[in-house]
């Protein structure tokens, strides 16, 4: 989208946290990566202090949610942004239905990669590591698996930022009964630390000029979400030692930005992923004029003038399947992921938005979860029929 390539700029500045302020210097073209210049501004109000915790939502399901993180490389592909790094390699985190009380509590992010993307987005910064990796999450590393076999949900961060940033939407997702792999797509996310203890850079940044970039983008993003497919199910060797939750039948896809633009060629090249979530990102990989398939989609963003993103516009007669196409009044681009609840817990500013952070949380959960609910899991969501006085912030796109 024009306008999310605009706002994904200010996505990332609102990570200075206890900076003592800052200022955007707007992106030259829309086209172009979202990237910012940061300088400081000495007549803008301190922030809150950096002992000042975050804290993400408590998940809503009825699961204690376990994470294991794993590195899976794919010696049929060659890097595509670092050839000379051999093949691809990604982090991907794994959340799942767990027995409560087992394992120890995950971090949100890694010390190489909070300062990584502290030192990309902030140069000459002194904000303290720890204001990322203390960030409280309620999921628990090594827990023992509960019983059951549940729906794969793949999901993916937008251009430049990690993993982590999706971590509300993930452990709620399988506090609900989902087993949730959460993507790091190497050399796109500032800072994606691997168990050798090597943070690797942002080396795609630069790199997205056109269309055609971001498209390819999108379909290399698609092609490692079919590689995490393939070792999660392998058979007799997966690369998951709990990969006997997984029901390979129910498999969705979701992301923001443009993990969520890659949805579309995800569910054109990949027969096993059955239905897909773009959370407001530009669909630059467009909707050919056949379809997807029927597979059903879901498209949830922030409101956006008419024509701004063409891409939504162009996409939605072609969705062939069950589809809706859901904004949220009151948001913007980042308000979909774990920002505003750092921002918020800061004291932030977060232009152009006027929804809480507690609220955005609520709503994205919901209405994501409630689409993998019907579509992976058969559950009527009446939910997804209308507009409800419940949600007056939803609107339905007719």
């Amino acid at each position: 989208m024009t306008g999310i390539r605009r706002a994904a700029a200010t996505a990332v500045l609102l990570l200075a946290l206890p900076m003592s302020a800052v200022a955007v210097a707007p992106c030259a073209s829309a086209a172009a990566p979202a990237t910012v210049t940061l300088t400081a501004s000495a007549d803008t109000a301190a922030p809150a202090p950096a002992s000042a915790a975050a804290e993400l939502p408590r998940p809503t399901g009825r699961h204690a949610v376990g994470r294991d993180d794993l590195e899976l490389v794919d010696s049929s592909r060659t890097d595509p942004w670092v050839p000379a790094s051999g093949p691809r390699r990604l982090m991907v985190s794994v959340y799942y239905p767990a027995r409560p009380g087992t394992g120890v509590p995950a971090p949100y992010m890694t010390p190489g990669a909070a300062r990584a993307l502290l030192d990309d987005k902030l140069p000459g910064n002194t904000v303290p590591t720890e204001v990322l990796t203390g960030v409280r999450t309620w999921s628990a590393s090594g827990a023992r698996p509960a019983p059951g076999r549940y729906p794969l949900v793949l999901l993916s961060p937008g251009f430049t930022m990690p993993r982590s940033t999706l971590t509300a939407l993930a452990e709620d997702l399988s506090s609900h009964g989902y087993v949730v792999a959460l993507i790091d797509h190497a050399y796109e996310n500032t800072g994606t630390t691997f168990p050798d203890g090597s943070t690797l850079p942002c080396a795609a940044c630069g790199q997205l000029r056109t269309r055609a970039d971001w498209a390819a983008l999108n379909l290399g993003r698609a092609r490692d979400a079919s590689f995490v497919v393939d070792r999660l199910t392998a058979r007799p060797h997966p690369a998951w030692r709990n990969a006997r939750m997984i029901d390979p039948s129910r498999v969705g896809v979701a992301g923001h930005s443009a993990g969520g633009a890659a949805a579309v060629p995800a569910l054109l090249t990949d027969d096993r992923i059955r239905a897909g979530v773009d959370i407001d990102g530009t669909m630059d990989y467009a909707v050919p004029d056949s379809g997807i398939g029927g597979k059903p989609f879901l498209m949830l963003g922030h409101p956006l003038p008419d024509g701004e993103d063409q891409s939504w516009t162009d996409a939605w007669p072609r969705l062939d399947g069950w589809k809706r196409w859901l904004t949220v009044a009151g948001t913007n681009h980042q308000t979909f992921t774990d920002l505003p609840v750092l921002i918020d817990a800061l004291g932030l500013p977060d232009p152009d938005r006027t929804l809480p952070a507690a609220r955005a949380v609520q709503l994205t959960r919901a209405y994501v979860r409630a689409f993998f609910d019907l579509q992976l899991k058969g559950v009527p969501q009446p939910l997804l029929d209308g507009p409800t006085p419940r949600n007056p912030e939803v609107a339905f796109h007719p």
